[in-house]
């Protein structure tokens, strides 16, 4: 757990902007998300996973991500 506030500590910073308590917890939440998003995009490069999304709902892959 410690390793991963280090993590979005170091990725995100150490502070939070808002002022309100409310609007510090709801930063706070953002970077956990983000995190998250950036944990997820790098596994599924390391595996390679290119992930489908629109042929579920019939359109046809509309971007195309070039490896370099």
């Amino acid at each position: 757990m410690e390793s991963t506030f280090g993590a979005i500590k170091k990725k995100f910073g150490e502070s939070v902007k808002s002022k309100n308590r409310v609007a510090q917890e709801n930063e706070m939440l953002c970077k956990i998300i983000a995190y998250n998003i950036t944990v997820l995009i790098r596994s599924m490069v390391k595996m390679g996973i290119t992930p489908d999304f629109f042929t579920s709902v019939g359109i046809k892959n509309i971007v195309s991500v070039k490896e370099t």
